[in-house]
């Protein structure tokens, strides 16, 4: 299927949408006061060793430290100027490092809410066609490569990265990226030379500066269009900004010359996103309903620990019977579900509720659906069959914040929950509370400072239990509205 690739450019945001037969299927976007962090090397001090968890807290600078598994220890060791030390590999973290020491390490997810970056001290370096593995020596290929090419490829990578090394052995490994299938050598030797200069560079910077310091930060989100998104597939890069044209122009003639003839300037009167309805789609994108066109429905909540999507028939009675409407709906569910998540960049755990069904055909058909459409997701992505409760739960690698925790925050009038107490539960909170302080305190009345909708409330249908109250307190009570409260938000004056 054709691709088309629209850049939005501003000083303050880019945005990136990929457009696949006239459908928006996925957007990136990169805002220049909140860079993401993903794949930056930073020099870092260990604040604390948690034996008990095999972890550690590492200060690389930012407001929240960053967490280090014992998983992501390198069997070689790296000190912080980026030399190896032997060290075995089974050691219990607090025997490999140690509280104030300065550690490499690199971001492999960027911070999520209150929580820290993920770190590892296993340090890759992406090019355009390989991914550099300084403290290893391994030769790897893509496993989306086929399997009949593999071994021809590391040969020949084998051979490349030998040369122009005085002893012959490998200064470091690599792995060949799917996007160098058909790479010439010259682009594979200046790739290697490339990433072996900017690795220099990074221990040179280890040496000198003192921790917490940032030592190499990752592709912009221009430069990644080029160097990850751009596929055989790509008709087109259009871009409405002169300059970043021309400085993408740049990087492309080093990195990706293939790519310049896709590269094109957009100069029409209406928005570049206009083109494809992308605003439109993007507020969507947001909502937790997703219409079907059948008349079918996706609710998609995401919450801390998981997300969850919720199929419902709606208004389809288009089939010959309800087993065959079923059906078509989950076929439906299954197509656009694998969407909403690369356009949501929704990651972590998902739980998907298809609508029952019983035919043991239709559950193989949806579920082959959904592993298709899944297929073209560029992030690593894990699906299993459907459970005894008929769900299926499925994995999608996190490596940034979704769309929605990109462009929206928490509500304040419910701190996120989604809901508020109702005016008469408030009502009540607000007669327990009159309770406790006419107990504590003997003022002359007490004054109540509510919502408008409470105050309603208050003055109307609980006016008699108001009076009541009153009576049984023996004080008088004043209501007074303030529209600038929460809605179930209030305040007891003692006068």
């Amino acid at each position: 299927m054709s691709q088309e690739i629209l850049i939005n450019f501003s000083p303050q945001e880019t945005r990136v949408a990929i457009v696949e037969g006239g459908i928006l299927q996925e957007l990136h976007l990169e805002r220049s006061l909140e860079r993401g962090l993903l794949g930056n090397i930073y020099l870092g001090k260990v604040t604390r060793v948690l034996p008990g968890m095999q972890s550690a807290f590492i200060d690389i600078g930012l407001e929240h430290a960053g967490f280090l598994h014992a998983a992501d220890l390198p069997s070689g060791f790296l000190r912080s100027d980026g030399a190896a030390e032997d060290r075995p590999s089974p050691l219990p973290i607090e025997k490999q490092i140690f509280e104030g020491q300065s550690l490499m390490v690199q971001v492999l997810k960027d911070p999520i809410g209150s929580k820290g970056a993920r770190l590892s001290m296993q340090i890759s370096i992406a090019g355009r066609h390989l991914v550099y593995l300084p403290q290893d020596t391994h030769i790897g290929v893509s496993q989306k490569i086929p399997l009949e090419m593999r071994e021809a490829l590391r040969q020949k990578l084998l051979d490349l990265a030998r040369e122009n090394l005085p002893t012959g052995e490998l200064s470091g490994g690599f792995i060949l990226r799917t996007n160098a299938e058909d790479s010439h050598d010259e682009e594979l030797r200046e790739d290697i030379a490339y990433l072996r200069k900017t690795w220099s560079r990074i221990r040179e910077r280890a040496r000198t500066l003192p921790p917490p310091s940032s030592l190499h930060g990752d592709l912009d989100l221009l430069q990644r269009v080029l160097r990850d998104f751009v596929s055989n597939a790509t008709s087109s890069i259009r871009i409405d900004s002169k300059t970043q044209l021309q400085r993408l122009q740049e990087f492309g003639s080093d990195f990706m010359p293939r790519a310049l003839a896709k590269l094109q300037l957009y100069t029409g009167d209406r928005p570049i996103f206009d083109l494809f309805n992308i605003d439109e789609e993007l507020q969507r994108a947001l909502g937790r309903r997703v219409d079907l066109k059948s008349g079918g429905y996706l609710i998609i909540d995401q919450t801390e620990a998981m997300t969850t999507v919720d199929v419902n028939t709606g208004g389809f009675v288009g089939a010959r019977n309800f087993d065959e409407t079923i059906f078509k709906t989950n076929l439906e569910a299954a197509h656009a579900m694998a969407r909403q998540l690369r356009l949501r960049n929704l990651g972590g755990i998902i739980i998907a509720d298809f609508i029952d069904m019983s035919n043991e055909d239709h559950r193989a058909a949806v579920l082959n659906e959904l592993k298709s459409q899944m297929a073209r997701d560029r992030v690593k992505t894990s699906i299993s069959d459907f459970s005894q409760l008929g769900l299926v739960e499925m994995t999608r690698k996190r490596t940034r914040e979704s769309l929605e925790r990109m462009l929206c925050e928490p509500c304040q009038a419910c701190d996120g929950r989604g809901t508020v107490k109702t005016p008469r539960t408030v009502s009540y909170d607000i007669f327990r509370e009159l309770l406790r302080e006419a107990r504590q305190f003997n003022p002359r009345e007490f004054g109540v400072l509510v919502h408008p909708h409470v105050l309603e409330l208050l003055r109307e249908e609980e006016s008699e239990h108001l009076a009541e109250l009153s009576s049984f307190i023996g004080k008088p009570i004043t209501l007074r509205a303030e529209p600038e409260f929460k809605p179930d938000q209030f305040d007891i004056v003692l006068s």
